[in-house]
């Protein structure tokens, strides 16, 4: 048993790493296609690239529709999360730096632990919790750090905040869902009503993709493809093997990576208050992924009496 719950802990993390890794390099694709797609054809350009790309898996691999059980959560995060929050960002990001952005959507892990400690029945772990404070604290000084110092707009703080509540909202809406119905499902089908939900977009998309070069239409299809269809899908799988709060946690890693994407591939060098707020925010996660004394201890003797038992 314990082995299992090892090797169920390990899969988590190594999804949710590679989630952390694609949403980080989301960001640098979205400064590229953002220049030429408006904040909702930029999101139905990219929900419709994911469900290009799952749909057709998903009958391959025969799973089929959800069932019934899952469908309220699937709905849920489908609309808000697909899509409400997606073109909340992408609009956000035009009215504030993106310091501001990053430091008012570091709320969404606060609000997705506290959440799941009330409705999700998960509790509030003590290192759960100081990782958060020390996470959190990593991106108020990332953002600050990469703050224009210009007075933050009231829309864009607005929908900044619209998305991070979105996203924590959805978060405990999927977690239900996961129950019931595997990660392909729930993003497959998600990503697919996120779609239906921006197609008053369409117009848009289709005059802006006919102006836009090349590259920010490869950047779109990029965003649809990996950020979307493979990373939703391994955040899903690993949300289904831990708790949300440590999920949320977890995403504390993308500005630490943004900014190191951004050195290498933009040429953007990063001050010494930026690395010091990426640091913190990878000690934050280390925190919430640590295991305590006792529990290492507990675990090596357990293993240890299951090996002489034999």
């Amino acid at each position: 048993m314990v082995r299992a719950n090892g090797s169920v802990e390990r899969q988590a993390i190594a999804a949710a790493a590679v989630t952390v890794v694609l949403w980080a390099s989301a960001f640098v694709f979205i400064r590229s296609a953002g220049h030429d797609f408006s904040p909702g054809a930029l999101a139905l350009g990219r929900l419709l690239a994911a469900s290009i790309t799952l749909v057709p898996i998903l009958v391959v691999r025969g799973e089929g529709l959800p069932p019934r059980a899952a469908w309220p959560g699937i709905i849920i995060s489908g609309v808000l999360w697909f899509g409400v929050y997606m073109v909340a960002l992408n609009w956000g990001e035009r009215n504030v730096d993106a310091g501001t952005a990053a430091m008012v959507v570091g709320i969404g892990p606060v609000l997705i632990a506290v959440l799941g400690g009330l409705v999700l029945r998960e509790g509030f772990p003590a290192r759960l919790m100081v990782g958060l404070v020390v996470s959190f604290a990593g991106t108020l000084v990332v953002g600050l750090s990469t703050s224009d110092g210009g007075g933050a707009a009231v829309l864009g703080v607005a929908l900044c905040l619209l998305a991070a509540i979105v996203w924590a909202a959805s978060t405990i809406a999927q977690k239900p869902a996961l129950a019931s119905a595997s990660a392909l499902q729930v993003v497959t089908f998600g990503s697919v009503i996120g779609t239906v939900a921006c197609l008053p977009f369409s117009w848009q998309l289709i005059t802006e993709a006919a102006a836009a070069p090349l590259s920010s239409t490869l950047s779109l299809v990029y965003l649809g493809v990996f950020p979307t269809a493979l990373a939703f899908t391994t955040w899903a799988f690993a949300l289904a093997r831990t708790t949300a709060g440590k999920m949320g946690v977890t995403t504390y890693a993308v500005p630490a990576l943004v900014v190191l994407m951004s050195w290498m591939t933009l040429n953007e060098v990063p001050g010494a208050l930026t690395i010091l707020g990426g640091v913190l925010c990878l000690a934050g996660v280390a925190i919430t992924r640590s295991r305590s004394r006792s529990r290492v201890t507990a675990s090596v003797e357990s293993e240890a009496a299951e090996s002489a038992a034999r």
